[in-house]
């Protein structure tokens, strides 16, 4: 009589709790999005603008198919084991083999590749949407990113200087609420990728060339991110700090901010005699 190396068996076990280990997560992550907690927060926060929310659909539909499958393969697995397990079957008993067979071989070719162009195709349209330049937007503001902070220039005069910091609040990036607005970003330095979750994808700030992204952000608040690319040193302090305003209040912010900008510099102090 045959038996099975101690591997076997170690196999098993291991994907046993591969497989109660992900129908937990799943789990949780169900429960999680129950709660109002934001999303799967803290896996996925809620979007607030519609590139962001195109990015989470993303995300959920591509981790269903993938647990699906994952679910299909250690289940298939298990039910092998254990129906075909040693201590079922007489002495001697040979499983039945399907090595060779035509229909299988094609159909666990075509199965995966089917899958992963499926993935691609939908994952490419939905980059090329929420990161190709727009041509109907509302307000435009250039991001540029330096070591280590960023700068915000709304195209009339008015900059944020938004410097990185793990002790203390950053300055907000102010945007108004219900506009579109296009995102052009260039760095100055190093190539950085400017990222907050629940606004929109990771997008790379490179220095001499320009990327685009948009948002349109449809409530008032704030949102934080940070560098998304190992850019030195200082690359943990490069936090992002993103403000919504209802636009009553951003015009006030920005008049503000203007009138900080014109404001005459004082005149020096004549050099005594």
């Amino acid at each position: 009589m045959r038996f099975l190396p101690p591997i076997y068996f170690h196999l098993v076990a291991r994907s046993a709790r591969a497989l109660i280990t992900t129908i937990g997560l799943a789990g949780l992550a169900f429960v999680l999005s129950s709660c109002d907690l934001g999303g799967l927060s803290p896996i996925f926060p809620e979007p607030v603008s519609p590139n962001g929310k195109d990015i989470y659909d993303t995300y959920f539909y591509i981790s269903l198919v993938a647990i699906a499958v994952f679910v299909g393969v250690e289940a298939s697995l298990l039910w092998v084991v254990i129906r075909y397990r040693r201590s079922r079957q007489p002495a001697g008993y040979v499983v039945p083999q399907v090595h060779g067979h035509a229909g299988l071989e094609i159909a666990w070719t075509l199965a995966p590749l089917i899958i992963v162009l499926a993935i691609a195709a939908y994952s490419f349209v939905e980059l090329q949407k929420n990161f190709q330049p727009i041509n109907n937007q509302e307000m435009t503001v250039k991001v540029s990113g330096h070591q280590f902070g960023w700068e915000y220039d709304y195209l009339n005069g008015v900059v944020v200087h938004q410097e990185g910091s793990l002790a203390a609040e950053v300055t907000p990036f102010v945007v108004p609420t219900n506009t579109l607005i296009k995102l052009q970003f260039d760095a100055n330095d190093v190539i950085h990728s400017w990222w907050v979750p629940s606004i929109s994808g990771k997008t790379d700030a490179v220095p001499g060339y320009d990327n685009f992204s948009w948002l349109k952000i449809d409530k008032p608040g704030k949102w934080r991110g940070e560098c998304a690319e190992l850019c030195g040193s200082g690359h943990a302090q490069m936090q992002i700090m993103m403000q919504a305003m209802d636009k009553a209040d951003f015009d006030a912010w920005m008049a503000k901010q203007k009138a900080a900008t014109t404001s005459p510099s004082p005149s020096p102090s004549p050099s005594p005699a």
